[in-house]
């Protein structure tokens, strides 16, 4: 089984330029706790903001909120392709202790994010 078959697809991404709080307001509006942050110029991933990182990096050290979210992404970005196996995917987001991976296709270009919620779906088939 191929990533793409459980990936969810056409995830929105943030700008650098994004303040943490408009990031945090794009969370609750989507109901998602992992967005990719892109630079709009040159249309390339950047890094990810997880709803942790809000909390950790900006809240906990009273960071203001109109920061922008570059300041405490995750530079780097660590990925798989949309036809890769789900096997290589899985072992890969456990090699890196992460729940979440960007998802790219051939070009490199964001189709989707592979989830450990998208992952449970077929281990209950």
């Amino acid at each position: 089984m191929e990533v793409r078959e459980i990936m969810t697809p056409n995830p929105e991404y943030l700008p650098t330029t994004c303040t943490i709080s408009e990031a945090a307001r794009k969370m609750q509006e989507l109901d998602v706790g992992f967005l990719p942050i892109g630079d709009k110029k040159t249309d390339k991933l950047v890094g990810t903001l997880t709803d942790r990182d809000i909390v950790v990096s900006c809240l906990a050290k009273g960071k203001d909120l109109s920061t922008p979210v570059q300041s405490i992404m995750h530079k780097g970005v660590l990925y798989c392709f949309e036809n890769d196996d789900i096997k290589k995917a899985t072992r890969y987001m456990k090699d890196h202790q992460i729940r979440r991976l960007i998802v790219l296709n051939k070009n490199k270009r964001l189709t989707g994010v592979l989830s450990l919620a998208d992952l449970e779906k077929i281990s209950k088939h």
